[in-house]
């Protein structure tokens, strides 16, 4: 057994090929605040995790959310943030699952560092853990989670016609995001981590319902600028360093993928599914090993050609057979039967369990708790696999009421009598952070502004702009923490 330790942090590891005594190794970097000695002890350290650690899903990469902090403010000291405690939701009802109530645009306007420190202060740490497991709710997690996508494009940094830094926007939006309830979690799903066909990092037609395959990281959610004194992030450790803080806050994460042909390329070559398969799967394997627990398959309902008079893609999907082989090579490949695979508007037909799945959307009828409790009788005692409501989805034309809309809510996420045994519930930013009521979701899915009112020079505004900042919004807001809040310590 060696024990290895970095910054006072002890890593532990056995050697199964033989018995290796102990040995503590410590690199203490606290008093010498340079990036060169972070990369010292990680170089130092990599070499024994190489030979002796094997964290899955981290690929030989050591503590991205840590080496994310060095690289944002030059230290490793995290400060206690007291905007985050002066602005904490009903703190004495929350426990120990703290979130903070500001407006999306204020977050924003914060830096990546402010965001960590808080995410810390939450957690009520002033340090960032080496190693961040992904919360634990057991392998069938997701047949019962509440998903809450998010477009990191529409919240990107945005200048001229430049968009990037969506993944560092969406850290600074996590301490808002409620926490997960003891039972069941909640699942922040991106509705892209590839790079779309076209345009992608810029404003204009930029479809997320089309995808570049094996071509790295969307400029979308990357940054540039996170470097220092010679040393440079890469983007899959950027991905790497959103999962382990989004962990670290107690959320699983997730990441969208189109299926129809026609929407997907590889290496910007036109995709199908006879010769690029194996690309697709290298894919989603990818994205668990960057630290997803979750993929959702946009178009899933059609698969094997089911109900195509309804389809809306383009080209061919997947055969029935050929699904059933992704959904085990995903898992077979990445050593993890605990991922949750979601179907687009899949049903309680048991074809979606038997091609592998763990839950369909968009069934249930949110606007009603009874047609919910129906569905969740329906699908009781069965938990590899269950259809559960959409407070809303990617279609979303931003027409319901604040009203109507946490109604939905309120139905999808309390909608049984047995948290084991809770139907999936699925929903949208908007439904947690409304959009500005010159947009909707599925305008965001297709296409990209610069929402500035003076174009390159006022970020500020861009940001304002993204969301509904009335009182009404505000308040409709509050109510949906209450919503969160009254689930956070079911039975």
């Amino acid at each position: 057994m060696k024990i290895l330790a970095i910054n006072n942090t002890k890593f532990t590891a056995q050697d199964n090929k033989k018995n290796v005594g102990l040995q503590t190794i410590s690199i203490n970097n606290s008093n010498d605040k340079s990036l060169g000695n972070f990369a010292l002890g990680s170089s130092t350290l990599g070499v024994y995790n190489k030979a002796f650690i094997n964290f899955k899903g981290y690929s030989g990469d050591l503590a991205p959310a840590k080496r994310l902090f060095w690289l944002l403010a030059g230290t490793d000291e995290i400060q206690v943030s007291e905007f985050a405690k002066q602005n904490l939701f009903k703190s004495g009802n929350t426990g120990w699952k703290k979130w903070v109530n500001i407006s999306p645009e204020d977050l924003l306007k914060k830096s990546a560092k402010e965001a960590i420190e808080m995410i810390c202060t939450l957690n009520n740490t002033r340090e960032i853990p080496s190693h961040i497991p992904t919360p634990n709710y057991g392998d069938r997690w997701g047949r019962r989670a509440n998903y809450i996508e998010i477009n990191p494009r529409t919240i990107a940094y945005t200048q001229g016609d430049k968009k990037d830094e969506g993944l560092l926007n969406l850290i600074k939006l996590m301490p808002a995001i409620p926490p997960s309830p003891d039972r069941f979690a909640n699942c922040v799903i991106l509705s892209q981590l590839y790079p779309s066909m076209h345009n992608d990092g810029r404003i204009g037609n930029a479809s997320l319902y089309s995808i570049n395959l094996l071509s790295g990281i969307s400029k979308n959610l990357t940054s540039e600028k996170l470097y220092r004194n010679g040393e440079k992030m890469k983007d899959v450790e950027l991905v790497k360093a959103f999962n382990d803080l989004a962990h670290f806050r107690g959320l699983k994460t997730g990441m969208r993928m189109p299926l129809s042909a026609g929407q997907i390329q590889v290496e910007g070559r036109p995709f199908d599914w006879y010769n690029h398969e194996k690309a697709f799967i290298d894919s989603c394997v990818d994205a668990v090993d960057m630290g997803f627990d979750a993929i959702y398959f946009d178009s899933a309902k059609h698969i094997g050609g089911y109900d195509m008079g309804n389809y809306c893609g383009e080209g061919a999907l997947p055969n029935f057979k050929q699904m059933q082989y992704i959904t085990s090579q995903i898992r077979e490949r990445t050593g993890r039967n605990d991922i949750s695979l979601i179907g687009e508007k899949c049903n309680n037909d048991p074809r979606y369990k038997d091609m592998g799945l763990t839950a369909g959307t968009d069934w249930g009828g949110a606007d009603s708790r009874e047609h919910v409790l129906h569905e969740y009788k329906n699908q009781k005692y069965t938990d590899e696999y269950a259809a559960g409501p959409d407070v809303s989805n990617d279609n979303d034309n931003g027409s319901m009421s604040f009203e109507q809309r946490r109604n939905r809510i309120h139905n999808a996420i309390n909608g049984y009598e047995d948290t084991n045994f809770k139907l999936p519930a699925y929903m949208q930013m908007s439904d947690i952070f409304p959009l500005t009521p010159y947009s909707n979701t599925h305008e965001e899915m297709l296409i990209s502004t610069n929402r500035s009112a003076f174009g390159d020079s006022d970020i500020e505004s861009n940001y304002n702009n993204i969301f509904n900042t009335s009182d009404s919004a505000k308040n409709y807001k509050q109510g949906v923490y209450d919503e969160f809040l009254n689930v956070l310590y079911s039975a």
